[in-house]
């Protein structure tokens, strides 16, 4: 059998690529000299990690600027990555967004505003990526998180977007499936060196608590969501769509709930 996790000059599109888990998930594709398109919001924060790409063995590296807030300049931001290289391998989305804040002390923008990126831009990115996909053979991975699986404090607009992100998955997968397309998340758990993290756990004393409450007793690492990646998107996970993957060393098992006291504690200092 031929190497099934090869994708040197395969065209793999990571949307929110230039930081955290993205970014992890993108520079493990370049070096495994896969052609790997970034798109996010800062011009800056893209050309850098374009450079990276480069740097780490990318067969091609590009980059665009577009929110997944606004439908119609992330189109034009896809359209321009396949008249480069043609139809996309697999796609990444994982633009997200999030802050502590419990429901009551929460305006309806702040809600808005996570919805809007994790869940609306979720849907933006399917739409957006559809026409350019292989088919058959794309792979289309959601970046979820824990929040769409248990409850927590001080994250009822998280919890409420991500669970969206994973229906969206599961039905795409029912309506794609035919094609050829497969759709699936993962959720990771709480990933070191992340901004997401240094958000919910911005203390030593908070991250060594949410260390010890996996029960892996470590926290994970964005090669960790990579290889999961890798899999998802390889032949070897022909057979897999709809799958909803936690990545977490266990977290999700029990060891999240811990983070309870810590988000309401998080939300009342503000």
């Amino acid at each position: 059998m031929d190497n099934p996790f090869d994708f040197v000059e395969k065209v793999v599109l990571v949307v929110g690529g230039t930081s955290g888990i993205n970014r992890g998930i993108a520079e493990a594709f370049a070096r495994a000299r896969a052609r790997v398109a970034v798109i996010s919001r800062a011009q800056e924060k893209v050309d850098a990690t374009v450079v990276a790409l480069k740097q780490q063995g990318a067969a091609e590296a590009l980059g665009f600027t577009a929110d997944v807030r606004e439908p119609e300049h992330l189109k034009n931001a896809v359209a321009a990555v396949h008249q480069k290289w043609g139809d996309f391998s697999l796609v990444v989305s994982g633009a997200a967004g999030n802050f502590p804040a419990l429901a009551m002390e929460m305006s309806p923008n702040g809600f808005r505003a996570v919805v809007d990126i994790d869940l609306l831009g979720t849907f933006h990115v399917m739409q957006a990526v559809y026409p350019f996909l292989q088919k058959p053979g794309a792979s289309i991975i959601n970046i979820s998180a824990p929040q769409a699986l248990i409850p927590m404090p001080a994250q009822s607009h998280v919890c409420a977007a991500k669970a969206g992100v994973d229906m969206i998955t599961r039905t795409l997968a029912l309506e794609w499936g035919a094609e050829g397309i497969r759709v699936n998340s993962i959720i990771p758990g709480p990933i070191e060196g992340t901004e997401g993290m240094k958000r919910l756990a911005p203390t030593d004393a908070i991250r060594h608590a949410v260390k010890n409450s996996v029960p892996m007793q470590r926290m994970g690492t964005p090669d960790d969501i990579a290889n999961a990646c890798f899999f998802l998107a390889s032949p070897m996970a022909a057979y897999i769509t709809g799958a909803i993957l936690p990545v977490d060393g266990g977290w999700s098992q029990g060891g999240a709930a811990m983070m309870g006291a810590g988000l309401t504690e998080l939300a009342n200092k503000k």
